[in-house]
C-alpha cells in the first residue's frame, strides 16, 4: 500500500509521500510527521455521506434499513484536517462525533458497474462526521447544518492506495476510552457499491468524497475533548474540540432545540424509554411500533 498526505511546506500546499515516520516531499525536503501541518489529503468538489449503514448502529436505533442506501451532502466548507479544530458553535451543545471510512474518487466516474467502481477509487481516509444536532429539528430532511457546518468534516491523515476494505475495524476514541468498535464486513452497502449507486445520476469527479457511514455509539462531546478515529490500515484521524468565537445569530433562522428527538438522537436512539419514532420514520420504520402493532393483532 501507498499512503500520500498533503501538507502545508513552506507556505504551499504539496503532495507528500510517507516513509515511515517521516514525510517525503517530490523534491527531496522531508518533514517528520509529528512537525507537519496536515490538510485534507484530496481536494473534492462535493463531500456525500450515507445515512445508516452498520449493523449496529441500526440495532442501536431500534430500526431497520430501506431497501437501497440513502445519503444527504455536506458542503466543502465543511472540510477539516487531521488535528484540525472541530468547532461547536457557542449556544450549541450537541455535538456528536461519528468515525467513518472516506472514499476517495480518483477519475471521473459515471454510470459504472459496482464491479468496476474500483478502478475509479484512488484510495481511502479516515473520517469524522460530526453532527450538530441541536438544529435536527429543523435540518432533519437535508442534514445541511447538522451535518454540513463548518469545520464537521475532518480526514485524514493520509489516502491510502490499495487498501482492501473487507475485514478491518474501526474505532473512534474520546480522551483514549474507547467509544466506537466495528468491523467493515458489518456494513450493509460496500465501498463499490455506494461508489455505483451515487454515480448512477451524480458524475464523480477526482477528488470527490463519499463518507460510507458510522457503528453504533455515537455520543455528544464537549469543548476540550480530543476525538481520534482509528482504521486498520488507515491510520488514525485526531481532533479536538472548541467553542465557536460567536453565538448563533438569534435575529435569523431557526434556534437551536432540545426536543425529544434531539436528545434520543445525540444519546443513541433510546426510543424505546421515549416513545418516539426514529427519525425519518418514512425510510426508516420503528421496529419498536411493529412489535406494538404485533402485540395488538394477538402475534405475541
Amino acid at each position: 500500500m501507498i499512503e500520500t498526505r498533503r501538507i502545508l511546506l513552506d507556505g504551499f500546499p504539496v503532495e507528500v509521500l510517507r516513509q515511515g515516520e517521516q514525510l517525503i516531499a517530490p523534491d527531496g525536503r522531508s518533514v517528520a510527521i509529528e512537525d507537519a501541518i496536515h490538510l485534507p489529503p484530496a481536494e473534492p468538489t462535493k463531500i456525500i455521506a450515507v445515512h445508516l449503514n452498520y449493523d449496529s448502529r441500526t440495532q442501536e436505533f431500534l430500526t431497520k434499513l430501506p431497501a437501497a442506501p440513502t445519503y444527504f451532502h455536506k458542503p466543502i466548507t465543511a472540510l477539516n484536517s487531521h488535528q484540525g479544530a472541530v468547532v461547536r458553535p457557542e449556544g450549541c451543545k450537541w455535538l456528536n462525533y461519528e468515525g467513518e471510512i472516506v472514499i476517495v474518487i480518483g477519475k471521473t466516474c459515471r454510470n459504472i458497474s459496482p464491479a468496476e467502481a474500483g478502478d475509479y477509487i484512488a484510495g481511502y481516509t479516515v473520517g469524522n462526521d460530526y453532527g450538530l444536532h441541536d438544529f435536527r429539528d429543523t435540518d432533519a430532511g437535508s442534514m445541511l447544518r447538522v451535518k454540513g457546518s463548518d469545520t464537521l468534516a475532518p480526514v485524514g491523515p493520509g489516502l491510502v492506495r490499495d487498501w482492501d476494505f473487507r475485514n478491518k475495524y474501526i474505532r473512534t476514541y474520546v480522551n483514549g476510552v474507547l467509544k466506537q468498535d466495528d468491523n467493515t464486513d458489518n456494513m450493509e452497502w460496500d465501498m463499490h457499491y455506494l461508489v455505483a449507486d451515487i454515480a448512477r445520476t451524480i458524475t464523480l469527479v477526482p477528488g470527490d468524497m463519499l463518507f460510507s457511514g458510522t457503528p453504533a455509539n455515537s455520543r455528544p462531546v464537549q469543548p476540550g475533548d480530543v476525538v481520534e478515529v482509528e482504521v486498520e490500515g488507515l491510520g488514525r484521524l485526531t481532533n479536538h474540540i472548541v467553542v465557536g468565537p460567536t453565538p448563533i445569530r438569534t435575529d435569523v433562522g431557526a434556534q437551536p432545540t432540545e426536543s425529544e428527538e434531539v436528545i434520543s438522537t445525540a444519546m443513541g436512539g433510546d426510543w424505546e424509554f421515549r416513545g418516539i419514532r426514529t427519525p425519518s420514520k418514512d425510510l426508516y420504520p420503528s421496529t419498536i411500533e411493529e412489535k406494538n402493532d404485533q402485540s395488538k393483532r394477538g402475534y405475541e
